[in-house]
């Protein structure tokens, strides 16, 4: 095998598809990254049998083959070579020789014969815009379980029906909830899907900058597929019940409180630099203000008091900062409401864009408050 490409091509490929490997792969095989040249075409792809990634690059090839090549290793020479120089890469018995400029590496390669077929991927079941998916998976992986020994927490349930998207996603103290439009391939199906959180936050941030990303999906199948340009992943789905948590977030609410949302996010930052860990952070939330305290007793204290529209009676809630700080920072509004029914239930956090407009419920963080004495 022969073949002459890009560095910066070759160095973007490599990278992206080494992002799949796994760090403790469960044969030596996969920690490489198989690579074929035939027509003007050099594919990568990874594979761990949980998830695959699969790249397509145009490349000179020269003679035509396939090799297997350790993955992060490439992935570091390949980094190291010069920008904007050609990578001419030749199979010389047992390694493959890569020369850029005035540099050598030979690399040994890996027998392809052990290397395990790569998933297919399902049928496309629809498409999305990439960037509105990027913002639903950074909204919805902030409340997902981080919980190895919870596996079904860690993800994120996707519900297909007809041309909306429903994302759901609880770590048992938190509950976020987006809706995303899209475009199925066959109207009127409903479907859902289990997918980890990680797996999504990792297509969100490199598949999602080429426009629309399709969604490969299929009932009786194990597995969901994303492709993007001439980028492809897949990943097995985690079997089991999801928690019903739709029936959690509130149908009404006589409490609403409207704080800009910088405002809120830099207040949230400094007072809870006192709050030891798991300790609360206090929100009053009177008529014109909230103020926000953390600390107790002998322990450092703080204060501060922002603006906020207060509708209906005075309430005071308490928080853990990580949760609070971690929810608001999923919202780009310029205001945030907070609906209680009453302080012990959990809140609801919606965005809004005007002091006196409407809240837009699109996407709901719902954060379960830590029990104050008295109520």
């Amino acid at each position: 095998m022969k073949f002459k490409v890009e560095r910066d091509v070759l160095n973007d490929a490599v990278s992206w598809v080494a992002k799949s490997l796994s760090p403790r792969p469960p044969l030596p095989v996969l920690s490489g990254i198989l690579i074929k040249g035939e027509a003007g075409t050099l594919t990568l792809s990874s594979f761990d049998y949980e998830t695959s990634a699969r790249l397509e690059i145009e490349a000179e090839i020269l003679e035509e083959g396939t090799i297997l090549v350790p993955g992060r290793l490439l992935a570091e020479v390949v980094r190291s070579f010069p920008a904007s120089a050609t990578v001419t890469a030749e199979t010389d018995g047992s390694k493959v020789q890569l020369t850029c400029r005035s540099s050598r590496f030979a690399l040994a390669t890996m027998p392809t014969t052990e290397y395990p077929a790569l998933p297919e991927l399902p049928e496309i079941s629809g498409t999305v815009d990439g960037a509105q998916f990027a913002n639903a998976v950074s909204q919805m992986t902030v409340a997902a379980s981080r919980d190895d020994t919870l596996p079904i927490l860690t993800a994120v349930k996707m519900e297909f029906e007809d041309d909306k998207i429903t994302f759901l996603a609880t770590d048992r103290y938190r509950l976020a909830m987006r809706e995303l439009p899209w475009r199925p391939a066959t109207p009127g199906v409903s479907t859902s899907a289990l997918v980890k959180a990680r797996t999504l936050d990792a297509v969100a941030k490199s598949l999602s900058q080429s426009g629309d990303l399709s969604i490969a999906l299929k009932d009786d199948a194990d597995l969901v597929g994303f492709e993007s340009s001439s980028r492809r992943t897949t990943s097995l789905l985690i079997d089991g019940d999801y928690p019903k948590i739709r029936s959690l977030f509130p149908e009404s609410t006589p409490i609403h409180a409207v704080v800009n949302t910088a405002a809120l996010v830099g207040a949230v930052n400094r007072v809870k630099v006192v709050a030891e860990r798991n300790t609360p952070i206090r929100l009053s939330f009177t008529d014109g203000a909230v103020t926000l305290d953390a600390g107790t007793g002998e322990d450092a204290q703080a204060s501060e008091s922002i603006d906020a529209k207060l509708e209906g009676e005075e309430i005071t809630v308490a928080f853990n900062p990580l949760y609070l700080s971690e929810g608001l920072s999923a919202f780009t509004s310029e205001y945030v409401r907070f609906s209680f029914t009453s302080a012990p239930k959990p809140a609801m956090i919606t965005a809004q864009d005007e002091l006196d407009g409407e809240d837009h419920d699109e996407y709901r963080y719902l954060v379960m408050p830590v029990r104050l004495p008295n109520y």
